[in-house]
Formats: structure tokens, C-alpha cells, sequence
């Protein structure tokens, strides 16, 4: 996990509501209409957390047809354990400067002649 990586997933649970959405779908999986009920949220304010969780690996959604032919998303939790330690910060950027060294290398390589 880079660091970017890393602050994305601390974004994407340091809102209140992304919490209270995480803490529903603790639930089960839900019905995205059902889920803005539940929460007391409009479905575009919805969605934009619902999509900032997502792009975490925090939450995932499924379309799915009802019977009569309307496309239904559900969102369920998606596996996720956060622990947040010093060795997780020092592997995130240990893990930057390993990316970074080799776009160098890969850089350097282009740029030497044949």
C-alpha cells in the first residue's frame, strides 16, 4: 500500500457519514433507495460516499434486475480490516520510494541509446 493509498482509506472513514453508511451496511446488503431512507440522505449525497468508499475497497455495489425489468443497485460491506500503526505508515512510504526508484530506473532506461 503506497501512502496515497493509505490516505485514501483514512478519507474515505474520516467522515461521519461514510461511518454511519459503513455501520448500516454492517447490516447486510441494502438497496441504494433503502440506504439514503435509512440514513436520512438524498441519493446523489449518497452516491458520492458510496463511491469514495468504494474506490477505498471499503464497500461494494451490485446492479441487479428486478423482475420487472428495472436495474436495482445494492450495496454490501466488501472484507476490509484497517489497522493503522507506525509499521503501516513506514511500509506505505517504504513502498513510495520502491515505486519511485524504479520509475527512475525505467526513465533512465528509455533515455539510454541502444
Amino acid at each position: 500500500m503506497t501512502s496515497e493509498e493509505l490516505l485514501a482509506l483514512l478519507a474515505a472513514v474520516g467522515h461521519t457519514q461514510r461511518l454511519r453508511i459503513v455501520g448500516e451496511l454492517a447490516r447486510g446488503r441494502v438497496h441504494v433507495s433503502e440506504l439514503a431512507r435509512r440514513l436520512g440522505l438524498s441519493r446523489p449525497l449518497l452516491y458520492m460516499h458510496l463511491e469514495r468508499l468504494e474506490k477505498a475497497g471499503l464497500v461494494a455495489g451490485s446492479l441487479e434486475l428486478s423482475a420487472d425489468g428495472k436495474a436495482m443497485k445494492f450495496f454490501e460491506l466488501a472484507p476490509f480490516d484497517i489497522h493503522l500503526t507506525v509499521d503501516t505508515v513506514l511500509a506505505a512510504l517504504r513502498e513510495d520510494e520502491l515505486q519511485a526508484a524504479g520509475a527512475e530506473r525505467a526513465a533512465g532506461k528509455k533515455g539510454t541509446p541502444s
